[in-house]
C-alpha cells in the first residue's frame, strides 16, 4: 500500500512521463514535416520510450494497491523555429522530468517507503542517459548551425536508432 503523498507524487509522475510522450510526438510531426525523417523517427521512439516509463508508473500503482488516477494531457507546442529549438525543448523537457524524479524520490524517502526508493533508482540512473542523448544532439547541432550537408548527415545517424 502507498501512502496517500507517495500515491499522488506517483500519479503526477505519471502524468509527466504522458505529456512527455505526448510532446515527443509533436516534436516528431514537426521534424517529419521539414523532410528530416531520422529526427522525426528518433523522437517518436523518445516519445515511445516515454510512454512506456508511464506505464511502468501505471503497473507499479497498481502493484501496490492504489489508485491510478489520469490528468487531461494539454497539447504541447506544435511550431518550432528550428530543429535545434526542438532539441533545446527536449533536453529542457529532460532536465525537468530529472527534476520531478528527484521530488518524487525525496518524497518516498521522508515516507520510508523503501521498495519505492528501490524501484526508483532505475529512473534516476535512465534520467542521466536521458539528458546526456538529448545534449549531444543539441551540441552537434548548435557545431552545425546552417549548414545544410551536415545536417543531412546527423538526420542519417539518427534514422538509425531502432523505432
Amino acid at each position: 500500500m502507498l501512502a496517500n503523498r507517495v500515491e499522488e507524487a506517483m500519479n503526477k509522475q505519471l502524468a509527466m512521463e504522458l505529456r512527455s510522450a505526448y510532446a515527443y510526438l509533436s516534436m516528431s510531426a514537426y521534424a517529419e514535416s521539414l523532410s528530416l525523417p531520422g529526427m522525426g523517427r528518433w523522437l517518436r521512439s523518445q516519445s515511445k520510450e516515454e510512454v512506456d516509463h508511464a506505464m511502468k508508473f501505471f503497473d507499479f500503482i497498481n502493484d501496490r494497491e492504489a489508485t491510478v488516477n489520469l490528468e487531461t494531457l494539454e497539447q504541447p507546442p506544435k511550431d518550432f523555429a528550428s530543429p535545434l529549438a526542438v532539441f533545446e525543448e527536449a533536453l529542457g523537457h529532460e532536465k525537468a522530468v530529472s527534476e520531478a524524479i528527484a521530488d518524487l524520490y525525496t518524497v518516498v524517502v521522508e515516507e520510508k517507503d523503501y521498495a519505492s526508493q528501490a524501484w526508483l533508482d532505475w529512473f534516476v540512473t535512465e534520467q542521466v542517459e536521458e539528458e546526456k542523448s538529448v545534449g549531444r544532439i543539441v551540441e552537434s547541432l548548435r557545431r552545425i548551425g546552417d549548414r545544410g550537408d551536415a545536417l543531412f548527415f546527423l538526420d542519417k545517424e539518427l534514422a538509425e536508432r531502432g523505432a
